[in-house]
């Protein structure tokens, strides 16, 4: 599926997100679409990899928080394994790390989660035709800033607090526990090890434990 109507195919499409109401209301703009064909939902990051293994969908819906695997690090494991699967997030942050993040690991879309029924389908139809689509939240947010550069030597720049975080991600501990480790939010913990995998080029836990070994953490 490349084009929506076109051809007269209809795009596959599956929706993740842990809330129901959000998947029931996404649901709702996209029912009397005659493009699409939403054929399957998930309520957390590793429900999303699982189905869409099976399900090999044209694109996915991910939200960025989520449990089990969070919208980032299932986004990656979905493009490592399906690379023809588009991705597009839907999300209610439009924290510059987030984009940027969504972005490496070849995300092919990021919207906000407020955005209108009309923005919402333009945005599926755009990245169905092979566009890289930013809602208008989304692409003011990465231009606050270019993207970091990586230091070639020494510590990467990790602050005092990204070391701890990833000291833990190299012991395999969870966000969730990580958290609860260093009494911080689980949003917090995500917004560290985005920071770190740009400042180092980490794009999993398997990478980011060979770093942490590198600076002996």
């Amino acid at each position: 599926m490349q084009s929506g109507k076109s051809d007269g195919a209809r795009l596959r499409l599956v929706i993740a997100d842990d809330h129901d109401l959000l998947r029931d209301g996404i649901r709702s703009r996209l029912a009397d679409e005659d493009f699409v064909d939403i054929v399957g939902e998930a309520r957390n990051g590793r429900e999303a990899v699982d189905l869409c293994l099976q399900l090999k969908p044209d694109m996915v819906l991910l939200d960025v928080s989520m449990p089990e695997l969070n919208g980032l690090e299932a986004a990656h494991l979905i493009k490592r394994d399906l690379p023809d699967t588009k991705v597009l997030f839907l999300s209610i942050y439009d924290n510059e790390e987030y984009v940027r993040e969504a972005l490496r690991i070849g995300a092919n879309g990021f919207v906000l989660k407020d955005v209108s029924k009309a923005e919402m389908i333009n945005a599926i139809k755009s990245v169905a035709l092979g566009a890289t689509y930013l809602g208008p939240q989304a692409a003011a947010s990465l231009a606050k800033r270019p993207a970091a550069a990586q230091p070639s030597t020494g510590d990467f720049g990790l602050t005092s607090r990204e070391k701890e975080v990833l000291a833990a991600v190299s012991k395999g501990l969870t966000n969730r526990e990580i958290a609860l480790q260093l009494n911080i939010s689980v949003r917090t913990v995500e917004s560290h090890r985005f920071s770190i995998r740009e400042k180092t080029g980490g794009g999993n836990a398997v990478a980011l434990s060979k770093i942490a070994g590198q600076l002996g953490l």
